[in-house]
């Protein structure tokens, strides 16, 4: 939503809920840890992350837009994808904390559904197999509707705290909102933070993101919870070097030797 997530995989799934129930389900698990993670690429070697959008792709986009306008209270003039981020970018500054804006993010995401389909899944679905259908469930759901948002991704295998490793993994190649926004702090005050925490709380699926500063990946383990925020070793990523805030950074770092954090985490 870095999503769900602003957002990387708590963008609407809706529509695809339906979809699933009505195919046969297989749950596939493995008593033994997977070793097939995504390779790590450097950022020379990536190239920047190409995705089509289409027709539902493009009401995605306004819908979750639209949420956000509602909740910040202001609209960029630009169009699209651009439009998008100067938006999340005033959701940051509009938040007069990083917990603030993590939860106006939360109650974007959460409007993004019918109360009832959040309960209900989380009543439900969440409890079946120790929670491995719905991790698999929100993985591929995620894979399917979030690219518009974050770029090309796969479902793949991670390993979960029981020892053993399923599908409920999503990959994500490049992501384009961190890409685009090019901030460390919007990454994680409007897409991992809130994401991880929407659907814990809302969903009852734990979820863990591993974004990766240097190529821009980001790797999504559903069904693995979390280190507490404050515990969070991602909290110490220094800004990127494209990043709108880094001469800010920089700022700090001649008075204050040692510090490199992004000033909005």
């Amino acid at each position: 939503m870095k999503a769900l997530g602003i957002v990387g995989g708590g963008v609407p799934m809706l529509c695809c809920y339906s979809g699933i129930r009505n195919r046969r389900f297989y749950v596939s698990c493995s008593s033994t840890s997977s070793s097939s993670g995504p390779k790590t690429v450097t950022v020379e070697a990536a190239t920047k992350s190409e995705y089509k959008p289409g027709v539902v792709d493009d009401l995605f986009l306004n819908l979750f837009r639209n949420k956000l306008v509602q909740e910040v209270g202001w609209d960029s003039k630009k169009a699209g994808y651009d439009g998008l981020i100067e938006v999340a970018n005033r959701l940051m500054v509009k938040g007069t904390t990083n917990s603030h804006t993590i939860e106006a993010t939360v109650r974007i995401l959460r409007s993004l559904f019918p109360p009832f389909l959040l309960e209900l899944y989380k009543m439900l679905i969440a409890p079946i197999a120790g929670g491995k259908v719905a991790a698999i469930m929100v993985a591929r759901v995620t894979a399917l509707t979030c690219q518009w948002l974050m770029g090309p991704c796969k479902v793949n295998s991670v390993d979960l705290p029981d020892g053993t490793s399923c599908n409920s993994g999503v990959f994500v190649e490049r992501c384009k909102y961190l890409e685009e926004s090019k901030c460390v702090g919007i990454c994680l005050n409007t897409c991992k933070f809130p994401t991880q925490t929407f659907f814990k709380d809302h969903m009852g699926v734990p979820l863990l993101m591993e974004p990766n500063f240097a190529d821009y990946s980001c790797q999504f383990k559903f069904g693995v919870l979390p280190p507490l925020p404050e515990d969070d070793a991602v909290l110490k990523e220094p800004c990127l070097e494209a990043c709108p805030n880094a001469s800010k950074r920089r700022m700090i770092g001649r008075n204050n030797v040692g510090v490199t954090a992004c000033p909005k985490t």
